[in-house]
């Protein structure tokens, strides 16, 4: 975490580039919306997950560097944010719609997570999971030749007699060796591994431990421990399912291993807890080494409370000394060295509390954010509602509201006849969550539920609907 002096989030940010932007009016369709976004270890590469079951890799462009011979007079300054323009990949059909015959219930196709694996040549290793099955894909170059000088050019019509071509041809008074007229080079996705049957519920997320060669895969009762390279059989280290399933209190909602140590691992709950717990321990975690959770006073209690206490997601610092979650309305962070309280809460849309009611009547309250916090941990992010979301500084108080748009920073009038859905806010320093007279202009249709931080630089992408935008700072 950087040190209160030198941690400074910028107070402006600029569009960087979009992919798959739709004009006004178009329809979407519901297979293109995008249902996961991460970048790699070094943030080389860019991947998305989609609800059709596809995943889209992006790459980093690589400017040119000049040589020896080259001219060696200054070059012109680029844009800034040129160093971290991407560029379209490839993309790959990772799962099909499913049906189980036993259950009598149909699997979606739709991507839950993506999480990169490392790897130490030019090939891209990556898990991507749906409901049910994890898998691991294989992305690499495979060149292809296109051939030509043949000694024949045409074949016999089928169900002729089988002749010799040669003899059947006088033309051909010798013999000529095919040449490569040209190579190519093409991308190829092939399924490594396939890690099914291990989840009775709905998988909400997997992550790759640090030691290269495990990885976890939580569902609402029980996490897995899996090897990559053994398909056939996983370790269960989590296990909440009671005996009786009418005491079922709480539910798995978000897990992480650690950055750094190969043996730890944070997940957390629908009541708003997060607990980290040790492999070393015992073979089964169920005990937790320690717990975060900050106990609501019995005087702010509501129907709503432990609906907007569940914590949608969760991640930690890259030097791992800090857990950031994300529940409905606030971001906390957490310090591992303090279980009692987070050090700071942010209100990332504290102007909806008054509409709680009206957000469980139309589901919106049930709305599952991403959180994300940059590679310094000096700068947080989430999604809000109105294609907005929100970048806070860890330490000077800094709070941005944005909106995935091209223009990431403008301010639109509202006027006394038409609400304006996309107002963009933003606050001063030290104030966090501004509670404005902005619920009238919320759209619930237009959230932003997915975002990723690039691990180096002040690069954020933002899903927002089928289309993913790209800021820097």
């Amino acid at each position: 975490m950087a040190s209160q002096d030198s941690a400074t989030v910028p107070g402006e940010w600029q569009f960087l580039q979009c992919f798959g932007e739709r004009t006004p009016g178009e329809d979407i369709q519901e297979a293109d919306i995008i249902s996961a976004v991460e970048f790699d270890y070094d943030g080389l590469h860019l991947a998305t997950g989609d609800r059709g079951g596809r995943v889209v890799l992006f790459e980093r462009v690589a400017h040119a560097q000049r040589g020896p011979g080259s001219d060696q007079r200054a070059p012109p300054p680029l844009p800034r944010g040129a160093a971290y323009e991407y560029r379209y990949m490839t993309e790959f059909q990772s799962h099909e719609p499913e049906f189980d015959y036993l259950k009598s219930l149909e699997i979606e196709e739709k991507i839950n997570k993506v999480r990169w694996c490392r790897s130490s040549n030019n090939t891209r290793m990556l898990l991507s999971t749906n409901d049910k099955t994890v898998k691991l894909w294989k992305v690499y170059e495979k060149k292809v030749s296109c051939m030509a000088n043949f000694n024949l050019e045409g074949r016999n019509a089928a169900g002729g007699p089988k002749v010799s071509p040669l003899n059947s041809n006088p033309k051909v008074a010798q013999l000529k060796l095919p040449k490569v007229t040209s190579t190519e080079v093409l991308l190829a996705a092939r399924c490594k591994k396939v890690y099914a049957n291990a989840h009775t519920y709905h998988i909400n997320s997997i992550s790759v431990n640090s030691d290269q060669e495990t990885f976890l895969s939580a569902d609402d009762l029980r996490i897995n421990l899996w090897n990559l390279d053994i398909t056939e059989q996983s370790f269960n280290i989590v296990d909440i399912k009671p005996t009786n399933m009418e005491d079922l209190t709480e539910v798995i909602t978000s897990a992480e291993f650690h950055p750094h140590q190969c043996n730890v691992f944070a997940y957390s709950s629908s009541k708003g807890c997060i607990r980290l717990a040790d492999m070393r321990n015992a073979a089964l975690c169920d005990r937790h080494a320690k717990a975060f959770e900050e106990v609501e006073s019995q005087a702010n209690k509501s129907f709503f409370s432990e609906i907007i206490a569940s914590i949608s997601d969760i991640s930690f610092s890259k030097d791992g000394r800090y857990i950031l979650s994300r529940d409905y309305m606030t971001l906390k962070l957490w310090d591992l060295n303090k279980e009692s309280a987070p050090v700071a809460t942010y209100n990332t849309h504290e102007h909806l509390r008054a509409r709680l009611c009206d957000l469980y009547e139309n589901d919106s309250i049930f709305d599952k954010f991403d959180c994300c916090i940059n590679g310094k941990g000096d700068a947080i992010a989430t999604g809000s509602y109105n294609n907005l979301f929100r970048v806070f500084g860890t330490w000077n108080g800094a709070d941005l509201t944005l909106e995935a748009s091209r223009d990431p920073m403008r301010k639109r009038l509202q006027t006394p006849s038409k609400t304006n859905r996309f107002a963009i806010r933003k606050n001063g320093a030290g104030k966090r969550g501004n509670t404005d007279n902005a619920e009238a202009g919320t759209d619930y249709a237009s959230k932003l539920l997915h975002l990723a931080w690039h691990p180096e630089a002040n690069v954020i992408a933002a899903a927002a609907s089928n289309s993913l935008y790209m800021y820097c700072a």
